[in-house]
């Protein structure tokens, strides 16, 4: 789907911008700058580029320049609101914030392969992710030439770390049209509210104002996949954060995320993840290294 173009807030007198959040936007949307995202406390799905995950606390990225990305926090009436809440530090910087030569040196020559493998998305992990964690602290209180060393020293372990996992599969970049941007996100946040619930597709059209014929030739053209495609993914996506939590059982999972037939929620279960629920579970807890934020491709 055709994100919008969102102008990052600069801050005055400063080559890069650095802010803590408490909540996310709701557009789908992509900017030149770079991203470092580090979500302090939050869980819920995320969306970039092709690539559809679970995201929860201490996860830190890096997304490459109009990289199409959105992030939506979960929520549970039932629960305690302030369990839920975000608190993110988010960095956005230029790829040339040091001036148009700076990547033609010989001491920044490792510098545009990482913002090269930033378009593809970054999930920082292990070591790196433990080191980067201060440096970002210190990044947003820094001043003056501190704060571009606090930048640099980001980038040095960027560019050298192995520990990352790539989100998308390939480099994702879209010229907005501000109609469809609008229509897309109804679709979206539609989806998203409601994912528990049958969805019919004459629905999901009207909302979109086309006819349902229009509208999954209409889906498929934009997003590469089909409603119920996407509709699937995000179900399963949610499926993923309740088997980790381990406090219902598969069939009350099933019921809570829009799969009232048991054996299709197996079945497209396996389909997306590669595993069936019982399995997935089962390798979570065993193992705490084992991923509980799956890429989910279609």
């Amino acid at each position: 789907m055709k994100p919008h173009f969102h102008k990052v807030p600069l801050q005055l007198e400063s080559s890069f911008s650095i802010r803590r959040d408490s909540c996310f936007g709701s557009l789908w949307h992509y900017h030149p700058e770079l991203e470092l995202h580090y979500l302090i406390r939050g869980e819920g799905v995320r969306f970039i580029g092709d690539n559809i995950s679970n995201f929860s606390d201490g996860e830190i990225l890096l997304l490459g320049e109009n990289l199409p990305h959105k992030w939506h926090c979960r929520e549970d009436p039932s629960q305690d609101v302030s369990l839920y809440g975000v608190e993110t530090m988010v960095l956005h910087f230029s790829s040339n914030f040091m001036g148009n030569d700076m990547l033609s040196l010989p001491e920044t020559r490792l510098l545009p392969l990482l913002f090269e493998r930033a378009k593809k998305g970054m999930v920082i992990i292990n070591e790196t992710r433990e080191k980067l964690i201060p440096l970002i602290e210190a990044a947003s209180k820094a001043e003056n030439l501190d704060r571009l060393i606090a930048l640099l020293s980001i980038l040095k372990i960027l560019s050298e770390t192995k520990d990352y996992h790539q989100i998308t599969r390939e480099q994702s970049f879209y010229k907005s049209d501000k109609y469809e941007t609008e229509r897309l996100n109804e679709v979206y946040n539609y989806t998203l509210e409601n994912f528990s619930q049958p969805i019919a597709l004459e629905k999901i059209a009207a909302i979109s104002n086309l006819t349902t014929t229009s509208f999954c030739r209409y889906f498929k053209l934009m997003t590469k996949k089909t409603y119920y495609d996407f509709l699937t993914e995000i179900r399963i996506s949610h499926a993923c954060t309740f088997l980790i939590e381990d406090k219902m059982s598969i069939e009350q999972i099933a019921d809570r995320c829009g799969f009232y037939n048991i054996s299709n929620f197996y079945r497209q279960f396996k389909k997306v993840i590669g595993v069936t629920p019982l399995n997935y579970k089962r390798n979570y807890l065993v193992n705490e290294e084992f991923d509980n934020s799956p890429s989910i491709y279609r």
